[in-house]
């Protein structure tokens, strides 16, 4: 009889585990495993943030009593460190008095699991969390893309306004030909431009030719878009 192949788990990310007690340590690898993440390792608040030097996880899980730095002083250097600032950190510790939980994310934790731990509960946080963490820097990677474009469109804009403004000195366009052109910009007809002038409806043909002619463009909508850009430089 055929077997359905093992489901392979899916990869959820990359989780920094921070605590001294090898059963915990070995306890929590092996669930993380099983449920997707690749597991980070670390005996203590510095070999943390050493980790943070070469990687950045998606969540990190702190044993709040530790020998050196305390999980609360390690928290702290965490969110201080240029890797670490974003990254959720959800506290594992045997200190239950609401001033210890008060101090964990104060010190800028997440979350706060009581140990002895319950896996599930451990993972469901965690789940929600690296979840959480992911979407607010998709959108932050979002924002910057939008201020990027808007930053490239806005030099390209300048950057066409000022040849727009060369090109146009360069014509040397006479005092009637660029009041003829002004016109055009602003979207008066030949007619309306003959008018305000004081001109015949021939005369503005004859300025417009020569306009033409010298900007090097064909059209009245190349012409008046030339203008249009010029103005704004």
């Amino acid at each position: 009889m055929n077997h359905a192949p093992d489901r392979q788990p899916v990869h959820q990310g990359t989780v920094l585990v921070v605590d001294d007690a090898p059963d915990t340590l070995r306890m929590l690898c092996d669930a993380l495993a099983q449920e997707g993440y690749t597991v980070l390792v670390a005996r203590d608040g510095l070999q943390a943030l050493d980790r943070l030097d070469v990687v950045v996880p998606d969540a990190i899980l702190l044993d709040g009593v530790m020998p050196g730095l305390s999980g609360f002083e390690t928290c702290q250097r965490i969110k201080a460190h240029p890797q670490g600032e974003a990254v959720p950190v959800i506290f594992m510790t045997g200190l239950s008095e609401t001033a210890d939980i008060v101090a964990g994310f104060d010190a800028g934790g997440v979350d706060y699991v009581v140990k002895p731990l319950r896996i599930e509960e451990v993972l469901a946080r965690l789940n929600t969390h690296v979840r959480n963490a992911r979407a607010a820097r998709e959108a932050r990677e979002a924002v910057q893309r939008a201020s990027d474009a808007s930053s490239a469109f806005s030099v390209a804009a300048a950057a066409a306004s000022a040849a727009s403004a060369e090109r146009l000195s360069h014509a040397a366009l006479t005092p009637r030909e660029t009041e003829v052109l002004t016109w055009l910009a602003r979207g008066k007809t030949n007619r309306d431009i003959a008018d305000i002038l004081g001109m015949s409806h021939r005369t503005v043909n004859k300025h417009l030719e020569h306009i033409f002619e010298k900007l090097g463009v064909e059209t009245r909508a190349a012409a008046a878009a030339l203008a249009s850009q010029a103005i704004q430089a």
